[in-house]
């Protein structure tokens, strides 16, 4: 298994006795979320709930924060703290960045819906590619530890 650290991609340390990370789709993150359908939230939540190692592509965070947004009608901070309380469980952690990271991200989503999750999660794999520069006309694109540039 690979997870990210500064600078680049390395191997997940196997934990003694522990099963070896797996990857989360959208879909079942969002029916533990939503429990919209009894039958796949009790099964989402036996998987999110257990003691397997969970991993979440940026993409799919910011894919799960879009469609909670636009399908579900969520207010964004509701999805931005859910996000975080997810991101925050000991068995799921971020592939592409640290978790601190992704999380630090989605807190730009959150105070005036001015920043999109998917900037968000532009903005954490730049931070922690080193503080790689951004190409972007959006001026409203986070600085906040990298360097945004207009082409």
């Amino acid at each position: 298994m690979l997870k990210a650290s500064e600078g680049g991609v390395h191997p997940l340390p196997e934990e003694e006795g522990s099963s070896p990370a797996e990857f989360l789709d959208t879909n079942p993150v969002v029916r533990y979320l939503v429990r919209d359908h009894p039958d796949l939230a009790t099964r989402a939540t036996a998987l999110l709930e257990s003691d397997r190692r969970l991993l979440l592509s940026v993409v799919t965070v910011a894919e799960i924060g879009f469609v909670l947004v636009s399908t579900y009608r969520i207010a964004r901070e509701r999805v931005v703290d859910a996000l975080i309380d997810l991101l925050n469980r000991e068995n799921i952690d971020t592939y592409e960045v640290p978790t601190e990271v992704a999380i630090q991200a989605l807190r730009y989503c959150r105070p005036s819906g001015r920043v999109n999750f998917g900037d968000a999660m532009l903005w954490a794999v730049a931070r922690a590619a080193t503080s790689a520069p951004v190409w972007t006309f959006d001026r409203r694109f986070p600085e906040d530890g990298i360097e945004r540039r207009e082409p």
